[in-house]
């Protein structure tokens, strides 16, 4: 049994320009016309989810996609700080935003950690290994960060180093209960 599970970041939003927490915000109109380009140079696949945000939402409709909302593909909750720029935080709570920085179990704006994003996209992974066939999710880039740190079996040290920018594609494939990263690229890649 073979799963072959192909993640796609959602679109730009004015969080993305602005270096901010994302909130539950609308692609932007560069996000809405960079869809055009990725329009039919997608996998057909047995299973299409996506992240119950609205970026993600309007992503999945923007290419055509009849999307099914997984919870499990939702953003990072950053609680407080949704909706802020980083700058704007790190002048009001810059010790605050050394600790979120720092460690991964530091949810200093009471959402979650990044363990808590690490931890639940890898158990929503396991439970797909179950699936035989393909499924391409729309998500976020945080989550994509999560999916290929808990696919390559590193750290949340290295979670942070993995860099997803809009509409960022990644290829994994289960395999007797494991998986494996078969390709990350980028929207101009043909691949």
């Amino acid at each position: 049994m073979t799963t072959r599970l192909h993640l796609i970041c959602s679109a730009a939003t004015s969080s993305t320009a602005a270096v901010a927490f994302a909130a539950d915000e609308p692609l932007d109109s560069r996000g809405r016309d960079s869809l055009v380009r990725l329009a039919g140079r997608l996998p057909s696949c047995d299973v299409v989810l996506r992240s119950p945000a609205r970026c993600a939402a309007e992503t999945a409709a923007g290419l055509a996609l009849q999307a099914k909302p997984e919870p499990a593909l939702r953003d990072c909750d950053f609680g407080r700080w949704a909706g802020r720029s980083l700058a704007e935080v790190q002048a009001e709570a810059p010790d605050a935003v050394a600790d979120w920085l720092q460690n991964p179990r530091a949810a200093p704006h009471g959402g979650e950690s990044f363990m808590d994003v690490m931890a639940r996209v890898g158990e929503w992974m396991e439970g797909l290994l179950a699936v035989d066939g393909s499924v391409l999710a729309v998500t976020h880039a945080l989550v994509m960060r999560a999916a290929i740190a808990h696919v390559l079996g590193v750290g949340p040290q290295a979670f942070r180093r993995i860099d997803v920018a809009p509409l960022a594609r990644a290829r994994l494939s289960g395999v007797d209960g494991h998986w494996t990263l078969a390709a990350l690229f980028p929207l101009k890649d043909d691949r």
